[in-house]
């Protein structure tokens, strides 16, 4: 098992709504886990999803995850 930190933003933290403002849930993986096992496992949907960092860089649904690795979702910005 591996454990990542998640952050949602935006729109996205209504998934979670007991977490605090910028604070980070602790999510107990299997190895080999992707991003959009992730993001299957939190119960978000995935057209809301519009990127995804992984320690601070851009990374695919596909992308595998490790232990300790932080995650942050973004939804679609919108405005002008």
């Amino acid at each position: 098992m591996i454990t990542v930190q998640v952050r949602l933003y935006a729109t996205l933290r209504r998934y979670r709504p007991g977490l605090g403002l910028g604070e980070a849930e602790a999510v107990e993986l299997a190895e080999g886990t992707t991003l959009g096992q992730l993001i299957q496992q939190l119960d978000l949907p995935e057209d809301e999803v519009k990127v995804v960092f992984v320690n601070g860089i851009s990374r695919e649904i596909d992308h595998v995850l490790a232990d300790g690795d932080r995650v942050g979702i973004f939804p679609p910005v919108g405005g002008g």
